[in-house]
């Protein structure tokens, strides 16, 4: 049971990572090194985090803007 509640947590954290590349996309963005963290993935019970990877302060300063 713990191993598919992992397997399904992984699966969403990979879904988000296509979203937020995708929305990101549209706004003329790409954050080459984003993706999940891979420590996150090898804990007992894997809890993944999304990684936005080492970005510039410019891309940083453009990702806070795009929500707006």
């Amino acid at each position: 049971m713990e191993a598919r509640h992992s397997a399904l947590c992984a699966e969403e954290a990979e879904d988000a990572v296509k979203e937020l590349r995708a929305e990101l996309t549209k706004a003329g963005m790409n954050l080459h090194s984003s993706g999940l963290d891979p420590e996150s993935l090898v804990r007992e019970a894997p809890c993944p985090l999304l990684g936005s990877g080492r970005n510039r302060v410019r891309t940083a300063g453009r990702l806070v803007a795009v929500p707006r």
